[in-house]
C-alpha cells in the first residue's frame, strides 16, 4: 500500500457523527489491501497526483446510515468511491482507468463524474457503468 492507508479507506464523518464503529474485520482488511494493490495504487501511479477516497469500507450500520445498496461491495472492503477534485478531472481519471485495463470488477461514473466507484473482486468483470 504505497499511496493509500487503511485509515483513509475506513474514515467516515457519518460514522463519527453517529458513533458507529467502522473498524473492518480481517477479511475486509484483506479486500482493502487487494483493492489498493491491484487498482488504486496503479491508478495513482499512472495519474501522477493525489486521488481522494470519499468512501471505502463501510460496516453494515454505516452502509445503512448513508443509504448504500444492501449488497454493497463497500461492506466487504472491496470498493472505494474516489475523486481527484472536479467532474472534468474525474472524467479524465475514468478514461485513464479504462485505458490501463486494470482488473476492476466495476468502475461506475456516479452522477456525471461527481465521483467514481471502483471495486476489485474475484469476478473481475471489468464493467464500466454510469449512474445518473
Amino acid at each position: 500500500m504505497k499511496h493509500f492507508t487503511i485509515n483513509e479507506l475506513t474514515r467516515s464523518a457519518t460514522a463519527q457523527r453517529l458513533g458507529i464503529d467502522n473498524t473492518p474485520p480481517a477479511e475486509a482488511l484483506a479486500h482493502l489491501e487487494a483493492l489498493v494493490e491491484h487498482v488504486l495504487d496503479p491508478l495513482r501511479e499512472a495519474w501522477g497526483g493525489p486521488i481522494h477516497v470519499n468512501s471505502g469500507y463501510r460496516c453494515r450500520a454505516l452502509n445503512k446510515a448513508v443509504g448504500g445498496a444492501a449488497g454493497s461491495q463497500h461492506m466487504r472492503g472491496a470498493a472505494a468511491d474516489i475523486t481527484v477534485g472536479s467532474r472534468l478531472d474525474n472524467a479524465r481519471l475514468y478514461r485513464l482507468l479504462q485505458q490501463l485495463d486494470l482488473p476492476v470488477d466495476q468502475a461506475i461514473n456516479e452522477r456525471d463524474f461527481a465521483w467514481i466507484h471502483v471495486s476489485y473482486g474475484p469476478r473481475h468483470r471489468r464493467e464500466y457503468l454510469a449512474l445518473r
